[in-house]
């Protein structure tokens, strides 16, 4: 499917979810190209369909096209989501490159409203407790690697979602309780036992490659 083509679908998939369900939706139409002429043709599009938000590689792309597509987003009320592709070749090398934190504060000084960080599990196991609500919960393979297809990925995913957000509001510690709380969900959701049984516990049995030298 072409660009265009592509974005249209998407922006007739985020209206016709608003009008089922009356919650503001959205897509993170990919802007990046390989010029900034081509990339603001895209952000362009995407406004004119009225979608809220576009996306941007900005590593593959470059802190220049970066800040021309920030300066756009910021004058024409779109939000800039930006994604961080190839950065695995400069921020996991021991002997060159930079440590992502240098190529996160880069981005602060360029623009771009927020930043795919990867999966935080496993990552910031410190650090959960400070999100609150703030963030944004992206499921990738959680959806799309559902054995049943897409659309019982996501309703497992917001199942999962509600579930937690539920137990959280009675008071119930997340940290603690967690894996209770998504038992008894899978209870009544299939498409969510379903999800638990395919990937069960998520462990990390192996070494961290990107710590900060000492």
């Amino acid at each position: 499917m072409r660009r265009r083509d592509r974005f249209v679908f998407c922006a007739e998939a985020i209206y016709k979810s608003q009008a089922e369900t009356g919650e503001i939706k959205g897509h993170y139409l990919n802007a990046t190209a390989g010029t900034c002429e081509e990339m603001i043709k895209r952000a362009v599009f995407a406004r004119e369909l009225g979608v809220p938000i576009v996306m941007h590689d900005y590593l593959t792309g470059g802190f220049t096209a970066n800040t021309t597509l920030a300066h756009y987003c910021r004058d024409n009320g779109l939000l800039l989501h930006i994604h961080r592709a190839m950065h695995a070749v400069i921020d996991r090398q021991k002997n060159h490159g930079m440590h992502f934190r240098v190529l996160a504060k880069a981005l602060r000084m360029s623009g771009g409203d927020h930043i795919h960080s990867g999966t935080v599990v496993g990552k910031l196991e410190g650090e959960r407790e400070i999100f609150g609500d703030d963030s944004v919960l992206q499921f990738g393979g959680g959806t799309l690697g559902h054995p049943w297809g897409n659309a019982p990925g996501a309703t497992a995913n917001r199942v999962a979602l509600e579930a937690c957000v539920q137990a959280r509001n009675e008071g119930h510690d997340l940290a603690r309780e967690g894996n209770e709380i998504i038992r008894a969900a899978c209870k009544w959701s299939p498409e969510l036992a379903a999800a638990c049984e395919v990937w069960k516990a998520i462990k990390f049995e192996f070494e961290p490659v990107d710590t900060i030298d000492k």
